[in-house]
């Protein structure tokens, strides 16, 4: 079996890139790091002719989850409840450099978003992206397609395509 070290060299970036497509870039690099910790702990035991690349996002598809479903127990607290929720310029997608791109990402419902993330960022087949999410290969297809096709009349409406 390759070193732990070269999967994480070859797949790192994949996975922090799936992480924010999923999760937004505040939580992404947690769930990145606990992605990697629960790989580590289970190497020793991943067949030679395992798709690690396919492996590793399905683990951050499930710390994922765990940040979003912790992110909804958790309560945040507030000086004054306002009225109306404002569009904050200091958000951290604001800092990066495609921020329209990842508010557009994160804009896209649930299962788009993970078919896009999983599919266009990640580089898995449909049919391993049906066996993360749920539901079939034809599916995850039609989802990445919309998922995508949304993003375009969102994200770049005036390009000529």
């Amino acid at each position: 079996m390759r070193p732990f070290e070269q999967a994480v060299t070859e797949h790192g970036a994949v996975v922090l890139r799936v992480c924010r497509a999923v999760l937004g870039p505040t939580e992404a690099d947690d769930a990145w790091s606990e992605t990697f910790l629960s790989a580590l702990r289970a190497w020793p035991d991943l067949p030679d002719d395992a798709n690690v690349r396919a492996w590793l996002v399905t683990i951050a598809h499930r710390k994922a989850l765990d940040v979003v479903r912790a992110g909804a127990r958790r309560a945040v607290p507030v000086a004054a409840v306002p009225d109306v929720s404002a569009a904050r310029s200091d958000e951290p997608e604001a800092a990066l450099p495609d921020g329209a791109l990842w508010a557009a990402v994160a804009a896209l419902p649930e299962k788009q978003r993970l078919c896009v993330a999983y599919h266009h960022v990640a580089g898995l087949p449909h049919p391993e992206v049906a066996r993360i999410v749920g539901g079939s290969a034809a599916a995850a297809r039609r989802a990445a397609a919309d998922g995508i096709a949304r993003l375009r009349s969102t994200y770049a409406p005036h390009e000529k395509r």
